[in-house]
């Protein structure tokens, strides 16, 4: 097996993606995810903890990369509106669509992986949260408005996903807007 080819990471991921959808998750080996990326086990560790973790590669550099967007929009700027702006740069950082859907479908189907993604996107909201307190947001405020950003983002990732032909930017508004319009519909309501 050779040593070192390019893209180690990437071949990785799609040969775990593969073989979690040919034969399972849970049926699977990191042997086997190495040979099929025609690479050893050793090789794996280097890049992956474990075998769930293959298919969240590209979290942290995400993470880093919504924390330096944040960083970098004005300072007047609202929390909200903060977050929409960092967001911008996902796709930059998201994994093809194809491989993105796969992934999906894999990680509905086992609750380890499930556990993972939940674990993964409580990271990614208190890094949000926090990046949000560094800026001057008092905890409540950047808390509620990390929560209601990761829903903007959830929804915006599953709308893109779905259409091929769809823009991130424009998914993105059209889900802040929607989030906007039920606190508007909502804003009578009141405790009974």
């Amino acid at each position: 097996m050779s040593r070192w080819e390019g893209n180690t990471r990437g071949r990785l991921e799609q040969a775990a993606l593969d073989l979690f959808t040919e034969q399972g998750y849970d049926r699977t080996t990191v042997a086997q995810i190495a040979k099929r990326a025609n690479l050893t086990e050793r090789s794996f560790y280097r890049w992956f903890p474990d075998k769930r973790e293959v298919l969240f590669g590209g979290s942290e550099e995400l993470e880093e990369r919504f924390v330096a967007a944040i960083h970098a929009v004005p300072g007047d700027t609202g929390p909200l509106a903060t977050l929409m702006s960092a967001f911008t740069v996902a796709p930059q950082v998201y994994r093809p669509r194809d491989f993105l859907r796969k992934r999906t479908a894999v990680i509905a189907a086992n609750p380890p992986l499930q556990e993972r993604e939940l674990i993964k996107l409580a990271s990614l909201s208190q890094a949000l949260t926090t990046a949000l307190r560094e800026r001057g947001h008092d905890a409540p405020t950047a808390h509620l408005a990390a929560d209601a950003g990761m829903a903007i983002l959830r929804t915006t990732a599953e709308r893109w996903l779905a259409d091929e032909n769809a823009d991130y930017a424009q998914l993105l508004s059209a889900s802040a807007a929607d989030l906007r319009t039920i606190l508007t519909q909502d804003a009578a309501f009141t405790h009974p």
